[in-house]
Parts: C-alpha cells; structure tokens; sequence
C-alpha cells in the first residue's frame, strides 16, 4: 500500500510555531514514527507552501497511490483550485488537520475541500495523520 501525505503553509514550521496550537514536535520526526509504526505501508512526505505545487502532487499521485493524507492548512479554507484537484483524481483523500479548526477563528470552519474527501479528520494534534492512515487499513 502507498499513502502519501501532503502538508501545505507553514506546515514546516512545525516544532517552532505556535507550540501550544500545534505541539513542539517536528513533523519529520513525527514521520519516522509513523513509518516504524506503519512498516507495511510505504509511505511519501511532500510539504508545500505553494498553491499550485501542491495541486501539481495532487495530480501526480492521484491515480497511482492507495490513498492520500491531505493537510492544505490555509489553504483548506480558501482554494478552490486544490478542491477541485481533490474531486478530479481517483485516489481516496482524507482531509486532516493538527488543531480542532472549529474552536479557531469563524473563517476556518469552512471547508472548500471537505465535500469531495472520503473523511475529515481535525483536533487530535499529530495522532489526526495516525488516525487518517489507519482509516486506509480497514
């Protein structure tokens, strides 16, 4: 099984940003800890700040992988050209997000990208990533 996950802005600031919204672990440390976790799963990281690199990887794994993790942060709550990325591959997307956005600002409890994933997935910290791959597994 392939699953890759895709983390958009400012995701790799993670560790260093806001640790009391999104915890002091880096990101890739938390991806070697899935990865011995998961042994049976290969798994791929692409982290973007960029709009269209991200739907790019979209498009390049969306009908090759089993599945795909989709972080898209701001992004989530404002592109409509990653939406439209999500609904037009075949591989199954599970929308994830670190903090709980319905406790945050009015703007993020809209989501352009909800309506064309499998499942949504937000508020468990880093265990949201954990908890999407293991909805690939069953």
């Amino acid at each position: 099984m392939k699953v890759i996950i895709i983390n958009g802005p400012n995701l790799n600031l993670l560790g260093k940003r806001e640790p009391s919204v999104y915890g002091s672990e880096t990101f890739e440390d938390y991806f070697k800890q899935l990865e011995k976790k998961f042994p049976q799963v290969t798994l791929t990281y692409f982290q973007s700040n960029i709009e269209g690199e991200i739907i790019d990887k979209i498009h390049e794994t969306g009908f090759d992988f089993d599945g795909i993790i989709l972080n898209a942060a701001a992004y989530t709550h404002t592109s409509v050209g990653i939406a439209d990325a999500v609904k037009g591959v075949e591989t199954p997307v599970i929308e994830v997000h670190i903090s709980n956005v319905y406790q945050r600002e009015s703007f993020r409890h809209t989501s352009y990208i909800a309506p064309n994933v499998r499942g949504v997935i937000a508020g468990f910290g880093l265990q949201s990533y954990e908890l999407a791959l293991e909805s690939f597994l069953t």
